[in-house]
């Protein structure tokens, strides 16, 4: 395999560490509620028409990041919402017409306590939020993924939210070794404590994206995947537009379960259910 000349020494040991982590993943039993029931799934555009009379509202956060653009795309795609609104730290601007009618609340995370009026009226809401320790450090890290989240839960719950989606990842786990894996297993437990009505938490593997802006080790790692037979691969790593429709069909889904716990392989089941999405 021909790695691209911009790919640097610190690209390949960040991977070789990913696979490392794999391995150990793969030894791991995903936990309760994983490999979810695709009964249903058949009467999905049933559902979605359904879904779309009870004129819903949505917020979605983290909508600037690469699931939550995929999201809101798909979202407005299917019109399954009356009222969308993404919460984020700043504006987005969009050229198509699909987002004309989409609401903005600015907030500052610092301070979300003074923003509770964004969080309010709301149905249903998405969490996409996150950073990286490598963007942010440690402690960023742990305060957009852990604080920024919890605290904006927090605020959904006290303002009506009924249906809480949290993306996660594989192998969260609050015990964990892993700082990422540890934080991720914490804030799926403390929202848990909010008791919504519905919460429903996704743990994909490694998300397939293309990003406008080039990252070598990001290319490498769908190299490396692209190259693994496609059931080991799927255990391990997921498109993001999959994600996205497994969380979009799991919400038109009637549910009477409290918490919903989807991992790798149910989302890709759910994902892929019925490729008629469009109204």
């Amino acid at each position: 395999m021909q790695l691209p000349a911009a790919l640097s020494a610190g690209a390949v040991a960040a991977v070789a560490a990913l696979v490392a982590a794999l391995l150990l993943l793969r030894c791991q039993d995903a936990g309760p509620g994983a490999g979810s029931s695709m009964a249903g799934t058949e009467a999905l555009p049933k559902l979605r028409e359904d879904f779309r009379m009870q004129n819903k509202s949505v917020f979605i956060l983290g909508a600037s990041g690469e699931t939550g653009k995929v999201l809101l795309k798909e979202l407005l795609e299917q019109r399954l919402f009356s009222r969308v609104t993404l919460i984020g730290r700043r504006e987005l601007t969009f050229d198509e017409e699909a987002y004309t009618n989409v609401n903005q609340k600015v907030v500052d995370f610092e301070k979300l306590d003074d923003y509770a009026s964004a969080f309010q009226g709301h149905d249903v809401g998405f969490c996409c939020l996150g950073t990286t320790r490598k963007k942010a450090g440690a402690e960023g890290f742990v305060r957009v993924d852990r604080d920024y989240v919890l605290k904006s839960a927090e605020l959904a719950k006290a303002g009506g939210c009924k249906h809480f989606n949290l993306l996660s990842s594989k192998g969260a786990d609050k015990s964990s070794n892993f700082l990422y894996l540890q934080v991720k297993g914490e804030v799926e437990d403390r929202v848990e404590e909010l008791k919504f009505d519905r919460y429903s938490i996704f743990r994909p593997g490694v998300l397939l994206c293309d990003r406008q802006e080039s990252r070598p080790s990001e290319w490498l790692v769908r190299k490396f995947f692209g190259s693994l037979p496609e059931s080991w691969a799927s255990g391990h790593s997921v498109p993001v537009v999959t994600v996205v429709r497994a969380m979009l069909n799991n919400a038109v889904r009637p549910s009477d379960k409290k918490k919903e716990l989807l991992d790798n392989k149910a989302i890709h089941d759910l994902g892929k259910a019925d490729g008629s999405l469009k109204p």
